[in-house]
Protein backbone atom coordinates (compact mmCIF):
# COMPACT_ATOMS: atom_id res chain seq x y z
CA UNK A 1 0.00 0.00 0.00
CA UNK A 2 1.64 3.14 -0.69
CA UNK A 3 1.18 6.13 1.12
CA UNK A 4 -1.92 7.96 -0.79
CA UNK A 5 -4.29 4.76 -0.19
CA UNK A 6 -3.38 4.73 3.12
CA UNK A 7 -3.94 7.88 3.35
CA UNK A 8 -7.75 7.40 1.63
CA UNK A 9 -8.45 4.69 4.36
CA UNK A 10 -8.47 7.04 7.28
CA UNK A 11 -10.91 9.32 8.25
CA UNK A 12 -8.85 11.65 10.82
CA UNK A 13 -10.52 11.72 14.29
CA UNK A 14 -11.16 14.52 16.99
CA UNK A 15 -13.82 13.47 19.68
CA UNK A 16 -12.56 14.49 22.85
CA UNK A 17 -14.71 16.10 25.02
CA UNK A 18 -12.34 18.83 25.27
CA UNK A 19 -11.15 19.74 22.04
CA UNK A 20 -10.75 23.18 21.40
CA UNK A 21 -11.23 25.32 18.09
CA UNK A 22 -7.61 25.22 17.54
CA UNK A 23 -7.55 22.03 17.68
CA UNK A 24 -9.85 20.91 15.34
CA UNK A 25 -8.29 23.50 12.88
CA UNK A 26 -5.16 21.56 13.49
CA UNK A 27 -6.68 18.30 12.67
CA UNK A 28 -8.28 19.78 9.25
CA UNK A 29 -4.74 21.33 8.13
CA UNK A 30 -3.40 17.97 8.46
CA UNK A 31 -6.33 16.06 6.55
CA UNK A 32 -5.87 18.32 3.77
CA UNK A 33 -1.94 18.26 4.03
CA UNK A 34 -1.89 14.45 3.89
CA UNK A 35 -4.78 13.65 1.99
CA UNK A 36 -6.81 11.76 4.38
CA UNK A 37 -10.80 10.69 3.36
CA UNK A 38 -12.13 12.74 6.09
CA UNK A 39 -12.33 14.39 9.32
CA UNK A 40 -14.92 13.32 12.35
CA UNK A 41 -16.03 15.87 14.58
CA UNK A 42 -18.85 16.04 17.07
CA UNK A 43 -21.43 17.95 15.71
CA UNK A 44 -21.00 21.23 17.34
CA UNK A 45 -17.55 21.95 15.59
CA UNK A 46 -19.42 21.25 11.87
CA UNK A 47 -19.31 24.67 10.98
CA UNK A 48 -15.97 24.93 11.38
CA UNK A 49 -14.68 21.80 10.00
CA UNK A 50 -16.74 22.62 6.80
CA UNK A 51 -15.31 26.25 6.05
CA UNK A 52 -11.97 24.82 6.72
CA UNK A 53 -12.53 21.85 4.43
CA UNK A 54 -14.53 23.49 1.53
CA UNK A 55 -12.84 22.75 -1.51
CA UNK A 56 -9.80 20.39 -0.43
CA UNK A 57 -10.87 17.50 -1.48
CA UNK A 58 -11.75 15.88 2.25
CA UNK A 59 -14.60 14.98 3.65
CA UNK A 60 -16.64 16.07 6.54
CA UNK A 61 -17.92 13.36 8.80
CA UNK A 62 -20.00 13.34 12.38
CA UNK A 63 -21.35 11.39 14.95
CA UNK A 64 -24.76 10.75 15.87
CA UNK A 65 -25.94 9.66 19.31
CA UNK A 66 -22.68 9.53 20.42
CA UNK A 67 -21.01 7.74 22.58
CA UNK A 68 -23.45 5.50 23.82
CA UNK A 69 -26.46 5.04 21.40
CA UNK A 70 -28.75 5.45 23.83
CA UNK A 71 -30.64 8.76 22.55
CA UNK A 72 -34.14 8.51 21.84
CA UNK A 73 -34.32 7.67 18.36
CA UNK A 74 -36.16 10.88 17.20
CA UNK A 75 -33.15 13.06 18.63
CA UNK A 76 -31.00 11.02 16.64
CA UNK A 77 -32.96 11.80 13.50
CA UNK A 78 -32.88 15.58 14.07
CA UNK A 79 -29.44 15.44 15.03
CA UNK A 80 -28.51 13.65 11.43
CA UNK A 81 -31.05 16.30 9.68
CA UNK A 82 -29.47 19.00 11.38
CA UNK A 83 -25.45 17.90 10.69
CA UNK A 84 -26.48 17.23 7.32
CA UNK A 85 -27.78 20.57 7.11
CA UNK A 86 -24.43 21.85 8.88
CA UNK A 87 -22.08 19.89 5.98
CA UNK A 88 -21.65 16.78 7.51
CA UNK A 89 -21.19 14.47 4.30
CA UNK A 90 -21.16 11.07 6.61
CA UNK A 91 -22.34 10.18 9.23
CA UNK A 92 -21.43 7.86 12.33
CA UNK A 93 -24.29 6.56 14.46
CA UNK A 94 -23.88 4.56 17.38
CA UNK A 95 -26.26 1.87 17.39
CA UNK A 96 -28.75 1.45 20.50
CA UNK A 97 -26.67 -1.31 22.56
CA UNK A 98 -28.99 -1.99 25.34
CA UNK A 99 -31.54 -2.89 23.27
CA UNK A 100 -28.84 -5.09 21.48
CA UNK A 101 -27.81 -6.36 24.72
CA UNK A 102 -31.85 -7.40 25.35
CA UNK A 103 -32.21 -9.20 22.25
CA UNK A 104 -34.88 -6.21 20.51
CA UNK A 105 -33.02 -6.61 17.24
CA UNK A 106 -35.76 -5.23 15.56
CA UNK A 107 -36.09 -2.06 17.30
CA UNK A 108 -32.60 -1.81 16.83
CA UNK A 109 -33.10 -1.79 12.98
CA UNK A 110 -36.16 0.58 13.31
CA UNK A 111 -33.34 2.84 15.34
CA UNK A 112 -31.00 2.46 12.77
CA UNK A 113 -33.40 2.69 9.40
CA UNK A 114 -35.12 5.83 10.68
CA UNK A 115 -31.98 8.03 10.58
CA UNK A 116 -31.28 6.71 6.84
CA UNK A 117 -34.48 7.39 5.88
CA UNK A 118 -34.26 10.84 7.11
CA UNK A 119 -30.83 11.71 6.17
CA UNK A 120 -30.54 9.95 2.62
CA UNK A 121 -27.58 11.14 -0.05
CA UNK A 122 -25.04 11.11 2.50
CA UNK A 123 -22.98 7.54 3.55
CA UNK A 124 -24.26 6.34 6.99
CA UNK A 125 -21.78 4.24 9.03
CA UNK A 126 -23.20 2.35 12.32
CA UNK A 127 -20.72 1.89 15.35
CA UNK A 128 -22.04 -1.71 17.12
CA UNK A 129 -19.78 -1.09 20.00
CA UNK A 130 -18.50 -4.67 19.45
CA UNK A 131 -16.75 -4.77 22.56
CA UNK A 132 -19.69 -5.07 24.52
CA UNK A 133 -21.00 -7.84 22.54
CA UNK A 134 -20.91 -11.51 22.14
CA UNK A 135 -20.05 -13.49 18.96
CA UNK A 136 -23.54 -13.90 18.16
CA UNK A 137 -24.53 -10.22 19.02
CA UNK A 138 -22.28 -9.29 16.90
CA UNK A 139 -22.96 -11.27 13.91
CA UNK A 140 -26.61 -9.95 14.24
CA UNK A 141 -25.91 -6.19 14.72
CA UNK A 142 -23.95 -6.57 11.50
CA UNK A 143 -27.18 -8.36 10.29
CA UNK A 144 -29.54 -5.08 11.29
CA UNK A 145 -27.06 -2.71 9.88
CA UNK A 146 -27.38 -4.54 6.39
CA UNK A 147 -31.06 -4.62 6.45
CA UNK A 148 -31.25 -0.77 7.85
CA UNK A 149 -29.15 0.12 4.72
CA UNK A 150 -25.99 1.39 5.80
CA UNK A 151 -23.16 1.41 4.05
CA UNK A 152 -20.49 0.74 5.98
CA UNK A 153 -20.47 -1.38 10.12
CA UNK A 154 -18.41 0.37 11.99
CA UNK A 155 -16.85 -1.32 15.19
CA UNK A 156 -16.34 0.96 17.92
CA UNK A 157 -16.87 4.45 19.30
CA UNK A 158 -13.33 4.44 20.47
CA UNK A 159 -14.63 5.64 24.46
CA UNK A 160 -15.90 2.08 25.31
CA UNK A 161 -13.40 -0.63 27.00
CA UNK A 162 -12.37 -2.09 24.02
CA UNK A 163 -11.80 -1.06 20.05
CA UNK A 164 -11.64 -2.94 16.71
CA UNK A 165 -9.71 -6.24 16.57
CA UNK A 166 -8.72 -8.04 13.43
CA UNK A 167 -11.23 -11.05 14.45
CA UNK A 168 -14.13 -8.50 14.42
CA UNK A 169 -13.19 -7.48 11.10
CA UNK A 170 -13.74 -11.56 10.06
CA UNK A 171 -16.74 -12.08 11.64
CA UNK A 172 -18.37 -8.69 10.07
CA UNK A 173 -17.32 -9.48 6.92
CA UNK A 174 -18.43 -13.01 6.75
CA UNK A 175 -22.07 -11.71 7.92
CA UNK A 176 -22.03 -8.74 5.13
CA UNK A 177 -20.29 -10.50 2.64
CA UNK A 178 -19.52 -7.25 -0.49
CA UNK A 179 -23.21 -5.94 0.37
CA UNK A 180 -21.85 -3.55 3.23
CA UNK A 181 -18.31 -2.23 3.87
CA UNK A 182 -16.57 -2.10 6.91
CA UNK A 183 -14.52 0.39 9.04
CA UNK A 184 -12.14 -0.32 12.29
CA UNK A 185 -11.95 2.14 14.83
CA UNK A 186 -11.04 2.42 18.27
CA UNK A 187 -7.28 2.20 19.17
CA UNK A 188 -5.71 1.76 15.77
CA UNK A 189 -2.46 3.60 16.43
CA UNK A 190 -0.14 2.05 13.93
CA UNK A 191 0.73 1.64 10.69
CA UNK A 192 0.88 -2.56 10.63
CA UNK A 193 -2.73 -2.49 12.67
CA UNK A 194 -3.96 -0.46 9.45
CA UNK A 195 -2.41 -3.17 7.25
CA UNK A 196 -3.65 -5.85 9.55
CA UNK A 197 -7.84 -4.39 9.29
CA UNK A 198 -7.42 -4.12 5.74
CA UNK A 199 -6.34 -7.24 4.42
CA UNK A 200 -9.18 -8.55 7.29
CA UNK A 201 -11.33 -6.68 4.91
CA UNK A 202 -11.58 -3.18 6.67
CA UNK A 203 -12.10 -0.05 4.45
CA UNK A 204 -12.25 2.88 6.33
CA UNK A 205 -10.16 3.35 9.32
CA UNK A 206 -11.03 5.84 12.62
CA UNK A 207 -8.24 6.92 14.29
CA UNK A 208 -6.74 9.86 15.96
CA UNK A 209 -3.37 8.71 15.02
CA UNK A 210 -3.53 9.63 11.27
CA UNK A 211 -0.29 11.60 11.57
CA UNK A 212 1.53 9.09 13.45
CA UNK A 213 0.65 6.79 11.04
CA UNK A 214 1.66 8.30 7.51
CA UNK A 215 4.88 9.26 9.02
CA UNK A 216 5.93 5.53 9.94
CA UNK A 217 5.77 5.28 5.98
CA UNK A 218 7.93 8.09 5.41
CA UNK A 219 10.68 6.50 7.97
Amino acid sequence: MDKSSVAQLIDHTLLKPDATLAEIRKVCEEAVRFGFHSVCVNPFFLPETTAILSGSGVKVTTVIGFPLGMTLTNVKVYEAMESVLRGSEELDIVMNIGMAKSGKWRDVQKDISDVISATKGVVHKVIIEACYLTREEKGEASRMVLEAGAEFVKTSTGFGPGGATVEDIYLIRSVVKDRCAIKASGGVGSLRQVREFFAAGATRIGTSSGVAIMKEMQD
